[in-house]
């Protein structure tokens, strides 16, 4: 009996690690996208100019890059990934100051809101219900970011709408595809640390919402 007793301790033990792992993650971005939105209403009523956006977002790149993963084997993880998403958050605070100038501007920011949520609810969901490994996804999506990368640097001086409403389109799928390859890793055991978790989930959410208010700006910002 022995023999087979070990095994099955250490799948149980596997399996409650992996669901403890889970669920610190849904926490750590429920609290961080909270602490986000927080952020962004202060620099909603601030008035932050538009500049606020780009300087936020790369603190929180270099953050992310060069303190959070020497950080996020301890407790300073935790202060570090809310510095992060707060500066996101503040930032995000000066585009949405742009969209709600707009005559339709409160609709076009709920709207995005809604459709971020539907998106990250409806494919998180399916990756932790049906289990599935989308780690097949992982070339194809680094491929399709650096595609992304070129393409709007190339638009910065062609400055062509419909390439920006397509870039932001590709973003979206892009996303979403991190969404489900993220989750799977944390459910099949790929990703073992909450706070680098939250951070990719908290990533893919962020551009989703932007990218979905720069298609619904162009779509219905002159109605």
């Amino acid at each position: 009996m022995n023999r087979y007793d070990i095994p099955m301790e250490r799948s149980e033990s596997s399996v409650l690690s992996t669901n403890k792992m889970i669920k610190n993650t849904y926490m750590l971005l429920s609290a961080t996208l909270v602490f986000s939105a927080i952020m962004a209403a202060v620099s909603v009523v601030m008035q932050m100019p538009s500049w606020t956006y780009l300087a936020s977002v790369i603190g929180a790149m270099v953050l992310g890059i060069f303190v959070l993963p020497r950080a996020a084997q301890s407790s300073s993880g935790l202060g570090v990934i809310f510095l992060i998403t707060g500066l996101m958050g503040f930032g995000l605070g000066a585009v949405i100051s742009q969209y709600l100038a707009l005559p339709n501007g409160p609709q076009i920011v709920a709207t995005a809101f809604g459709g971020t949520g539907i998106i990250f609810l409806g494919l998180s969901g399916y990756a932790l219900t049906s289990k599935r490994d989308f780690s097949f996804m992982g070339g194809f999506l680094f491929a399709g970011m650096l595609v992304v990368v070129v393409a709007a640097l190339a638009n910065i001086f062609l400055e062509m709408s419909a390439l920006s409403l397509a870039i932001s389109g590709v973003v979206i799928m892009l996303m979403s595809g991190f969404i489900l390859f993220d989750t799977s890793r944390m459910v099949n055991g790929g990703e073992t640390n909450y706070i680098f978790a939250t951070y990719g989930l908290y990533l893919a959410i962020f551009n989703i919402f932007i990218s979905l208010l720069q298609i619904l700006g162009v779509m219905g910002g002159d109605d």
